[in-house]
């Protein structure tokens, strides 16, 4: 079965959850509630469906027309290696269009990954970490 992808359609904090799970990123996963937050509260996510499990997800805050911070990008580890998180990061860029930029805060484990993707390193960034 070949993979599909939406953009926006609707999810569930349980269904995200268990993909973060899945997938090894460090994410609130058993906090349901913080989970639904970010989902709801996102402007765009664009999601990466097997049938009907979730497999996969980009989520980001923008304004689509200047910029775009995409603050997830998940895949269940046994779909890793496949093209999928490419392909959302493919799939959102078509989305917002070719004036907006797009920026994400690695994990160290990844910081090989994203140059691969088409992510240019950069050095001029500054964080105020959250508390929890």
């Amino acid at each position: 079965m070949a993979i599909a992808y939406k953009i926006n359609t609707p999810l569930h904090s349980k269904e995200v959850s268990d993909m973060f799970i899945r997938s090894g990123i460090k994410r609130p996963a058993n906090d349901l509630d913080r989970i639904q937050r970010m989902i709801d509260h996102a402007d765009v996510h664009i999601s990466a469906w097997d049938g009907e499990k979730l497999i996969g997800l980009a989520r980001a805050i923008t304004d689509f027309s200047y910029c775009c911070y995409l603050s997830d990008l998940a895949v269940c580890k046994t779909y890793q290696k496949r093209g999928i998180g490419t392909e959302l990061v493919k799939v959102l860029r078509e989305h917002l269009g070719d004036e907006v930029s797009l920026l994400l805060l690695s994990a160290p484990t990844a910081m090989d990954y994203y140059p691969r993707i088409g992510f240019e390193k950069i050095e001029n960034a500054f964080l105020i970490p959250r508390i929890k």
